[in-house]
């Protein structure tokens, strides 16, 4: 790759869109917060747990990210997790996440909603006290569970309702279509909070159909499906509706074989709002910069112009205020004219 795209990709202002906190939990910190909170692993030790990390589908992910969150007991573990994840975005020049958070997988093990908006929040706070990092949260319902649970969960949430900004539906896609939200989503739209989907990962390009017709979706999460159905192309093109790609952990969840296989080429091609993303970094090798940095030396059809086009993807795509989206803008022409022009 050329050095100059690479210090491009590495140093441009950034927004990320689709980061799984609870997937941002590297192996060390798991044992660490297991030793502070008293809890037994199944494994023996890091390089133990980070061997597992060999997965064959989306299941096979979330049986060992599951396992992961067991350690996650107290505002304070939550906290130590959001703030980790922050520093490792601010070095990637990441200026805005908006971050997911999933508390039915702490709320089932007894840990007060409370204290995991209360962890995350605070971290967001002093992160953007030390870094500049703008972050915003956003409830995710797992979608293998029920609607009556996820109801639940909103009502548990509302107190905190100032703390985040959105929901969203992620877990097991298969056999889990948007639909079975559509009462909870209705809801959660008349309380004017954002609503965006897991769709058309493993799931067919009839979820993102639904996910924005049944739940009005303002982004669709993944997406990569997208191009098997061309009609469905064309409405998000002309819905400018953006896609959350998240180039490694596709290959790792084996929906591209390859990076070399990936359709980010094609969904930028078809004038798609893509952008690129970490997922869960910690057990998908690599955070926002190495998504970008890998996903380009093994697809070269990608260069200079799609970089810039995928960074103010991240903007459009996020529910910043204008001003804000106008001042990263004005960043990232300053950063292209220092490196490349």
């Amino acid at each position: 790759m050329d050095a100059r795209l690479e210090a491009l990709l590495r140093q441009m202002p950034k927004a990320e869109l689709h980061l799984h906190i609870e997937g941002s939990l590297e192996p060390e910190m798991i044992f660490r917060l297991a030793e502070r909170n008293h809890v037994r692993l199944a494994y023996p030790g890091v390089e133990a747990l980070r061997a597992a990390y060999a997965f064959t589908d989306l299941q096979s992910f979330l049986d060992i990210y599951y396992a992961g969150a067991s350690v996650l007991l107290k505002a304070e573990d939550f906290f130590d997790m959001a703030f980790a994840y922050c520093e490792r975005a601010a070095a990637d020049h990441v200026v805005h996440a908006e971050i997911f958070f999933d508390p039915q997988t702490h709320t089932a093990r007894g840990v007060p909603i409370g204290a995991v908006i209360e962890g995350l929040e605070h971290a967001g706070r002093r992160a953007h006290a030390e870094f500049g990092l703008t972050t915003r949260l956003i409830l995710c319902f797992l979608r293998h569970l029920s609607e009556e649970d996820a109801f639940a969960t909103l009502e548990a949430a509302l107190p905190h309702r100032k703390h985040f900004i959105g929901v969203g539906l992620d877990s097991s896609e298969r056999g889990h279509p948007p639909e079975k939200f559509a009462r909870v989503f209705a809801r959660c739209r008349e309380l004017g909070l954002h609503v965006v989907a897991h769709a058309g990962e493993e799931g067919p390009p009839a979820y993102i159909w639904n996910a924005l017709d049944v739940l009005k979706v303002q982004r669709i999460d993944h997406g990569v499906r997208s191009l098997d159905d061309p009609a469905l192309v064309r409405r998000l093109a002309a819905e400018r509706m953006p896609l959350t790609v998240c180039p490694l952990s596709n290959v790792k969840l084996r929906v591209f074989e390859t990076l070399a296989e990936h359709n980010l080429p094609a969904l930028l091609d078809a004038g798609l709002c893509a952008t690129v993303n970490s997922d869960d970094p910690a057990y998908f090798g690599g955070y926002v910069n190495e998504n970008f940095v890998r996903t380009f030396a093994a697809l070269p059809q990608l260069g200079v112009a799609h970089a810039l086009t995928l960074a103010r993807n991240s903007f459009e795509a996020s529910f910043a205020p204008a001003a804000d989206k106008d001042r990263w803008e004005r960043q990232l022409d300053e950063v292209f004219r220092r490196i490349v022009a």
